[in-house]
């Protein structure tokens, strides 16, 4: 039996033990051959019982392909040996890496920023950039955050090659299926691992790290997970994690390099403003320092330097038309149980009503938060406990405009309806979009919000 203290094949002193399972131990130790006796790591294997031929030839395996691997976050390979003390233990030592996995760092509360989930995305496809780059190519098959060690130096080590496979997949082979549920794809459980199947896994760990919630655990839906729910991600991102994750190895990425590419490209431009993009011009000219809030005005307006935020309370009857309007709103709950029995003729005369009181009744009982911040703005209303969101990308806003609409037959007759948001996205052949919100309040009301957002986002330019 093995412990601390002991000097493992006369040069390892076993120091502390920093993994355990069905007959493999991983420990902490000092390699007494060398100047200082400098740590490293040694995984030890126990032959015999549960452990057959078919663990050993992994095990070897995992020994020889570190021998040929020289990466700087890749451990180095050191040594390989056996010991038969009562069981037949096999030795593998590996460089040490000052640092914590980032499953210790998640179980230790940290919450991780998009830049640094970006980050990491970067330095990890740059490993597989190496191992898929291989010949044969080199494919870990086992991305996880247990298996990633952020150093002290800040960088991001990759370890843990026990099921790798070293040779690249053909067709009508059969290779040993290994992964980790949650991280692995469908097509690594079929044994038919490629290069795309490690970026689905580390795909999964970076939503993982944004969620703090193993993949496993979050929802699935048609074989995708799930996360947009739980998560304010910038769309950009929202958009290559759900590539990389693509159930269909058609639909994602297919090596390191075309991932890194579209990280890169999409993320190309500062994540804060600059002073270049398409927008600044035109709102900061239509910006006026010398426009005043409303007086009795309930919205309240909260400037930050990293995001503005806008609360647009709900209105509230203030007069005897709200009261009315209130009563008509009764009288059409009251016959929706009769709705079956009902004459096609009887149900469209109350809808038909509905749809005249609605923007009225929206009026009295809508509520609308907006948040902007440098890379994603939202727009959350609340009408009668039904809640609504609506994201965009702020680099995308062409500008921020009140919404007049006609009230005669002549085009000179308007009145203003709400605040718009426009934008356009380069990405989708130049498709624009229009965000409404701010349904009842008054023009004044209108022309001041709208002045306020296009003073928070010139200043921003300027950064």
């Amino acid at each position: 039996m093995l412990e601390a203290g002991q000097v493992a094949s006369d040069r390892y002193r076993l120091q502390q033990r920093l993994g355990r399972n069905a007959g493999r131990q991983t420990w902490l130790a000092e390699d007494l051959q060398t100047e200082n006796s400098q740590l490293v790591v040694v995984k030890l294997l126990a032959f015999g019982g549960d452990i057959q031929w078919e663990d050993l030839k992994l095990f070897e395996r995992e020994a020889n392909i570190l021998k040929q691997l020289a990466h700087p976050r890749i451990p180095k390979y050191r040594d390989y040996f056996s010991i038969d003390d009562r069981t037949l233990w096999f030795g593998l030592v590996q460089e040490y890496i000052p640092g914590s996995s980032l499953k210790e760092i998640l179980e230790g509360g940290k919450r991780f920023t998009e830049v640094e989930v970006r980050q990491i995305a970067t330095q990890l496809l740059q490993i597989l950039l190496y191992l898929h780059g291989l010949h044969p190519p080199l494919l870990h098959r086992d991305i996880k955050p247990n298996n990633l060690i952020w150093g002290k130096d800040e960088q991001v080590y990759l370890v843990d090659f026990g099921a790798v496979q070293d040779r690249a997949a053909i067709e009508g082979a059969t290779f040993t299926v290994v992964g980790t549920y949650g991280y692995a794809p469908m097509e690594q459980f079929g044994g038919r691992a490629v290069p795309a199947s490690d970026l689905y896994a580390l795909g999964a760990t970076l939503i993982h790290l944004l969620a703090r919630t193993a993949p496993a655990d979050l929802p699935n839906s048609d074989l995708k997970i799930q996360f947009r729910h739980c998560l304010e991600l910038d769309p950009r991102l929202a958009n290559w994690l759900e590539k990389m994750t693509a159930p269909a190895l058609e639909r994602r990425f297919k090596t390191a390099k075309q991932a890194l590419e579209a990280l890169e490209l999409s993320f190309q431009k500062n994540s804060s403003f600059s002073k270049n993009f398409h927008f600044s011009n035109f709102i900061a000219q239509n910006f006026s320092r010398n426009l005043k809030k409303p007086i009795n005005t309930n919205i309240k307006i909260n400037h930050y330097s990293k995001f503005l935020e806008i609360y647009i309370p709900r209105r509230g009857i203030n007069n005897l038309n709200d009261i009315g309007n209130i009563v008509i709103l009764a009288i059409i709950a009251g016959f929706l149980p009769f709705f079956v029995l009902a004459t096609p003729v009887f149900i469209i005369v109350l809808l038909l009503f509905y749809a005249a009181f609605y923007p009225h009744l929206k009026q009295i009982f809508l509520s609308t938060k907006i948040k902007i911040t440098p890379h994603i703005f939202e727009i959350k209303t609340n009408f009668l406990g039904l809640s609504n969101c609506q994201r965009g990308i702020t680099e995308e806003i062409q500008d921020v405009s009140v919404n007049y609409q006609s009230t005669g037959t002549s085009s000179k007759q308007l009145k203003t309806d709400s605040l718009i948001i426009n934008t356009k996205s380069s990405s989708l052949r130049n498709q624009f979009t229009r965000y409404f919100f701010g349904q009842g309040l008054t023009e004044e009301e209108l022309i001041w919000l709208a002045n306020e957002i296009r003073g928070w986002l010139a200043e921003r330019s300027k950064i």
